[in-house]
């Protein structure tokens, strides 16, 4: 499996907490072992956008990889693009906006369980 590769099996979620657009999404380690809950490789088409949701089950980390894009947590907004991470503790909320009308944002996601 090759990231981002459209002929591997993936999900498409069309407007995502509200946002627009389509993300694509690979499940990079299905079964993950602890601590990690998952590992997701995204694409976020041009002018979409992720809305903004709770982080309520699983801190995680977003860390772009193509494309330019912005984020926003906790209503406070930086750039999201190659080489960018975002750490999200739980309670905290997260947006995702892909500024390029023309090519799509490429983001990696990385789940952890939460210590009991």
């Amino acid at each position: 499996m090759s990231l981002w590769n459209r002929e591997d099996r993936h999900d498409v979620r069309e407007a995502l907490f509200g946002g627009r657009e389509r993300v694509r999404v690979w499940d990079l380690a299905p079964g993950p072992t602890p601590p990690f809950a998952a590992v997701l490789a995204c694409e976020l088409e041009p002018g979409g956008s992720v809305g903004t949701h709770l982080q309520e089950h699983f801190p995680e980390i977003v860390i772009g990889v193509e494309g330019t894009g912005s984020v926003e947590v906790n209503g406070a907004r930086s750039v999201l693009g190659g080489g960018r991470v975002v750490e999200l503790p739980l309670g905290h909320t997260l947006s995702i906006t892909n500024e390029s009308d023309r090519t799509p944002l490429r983001y990696l996601i990385v789940k952890a369980r939460h210590p009991a």
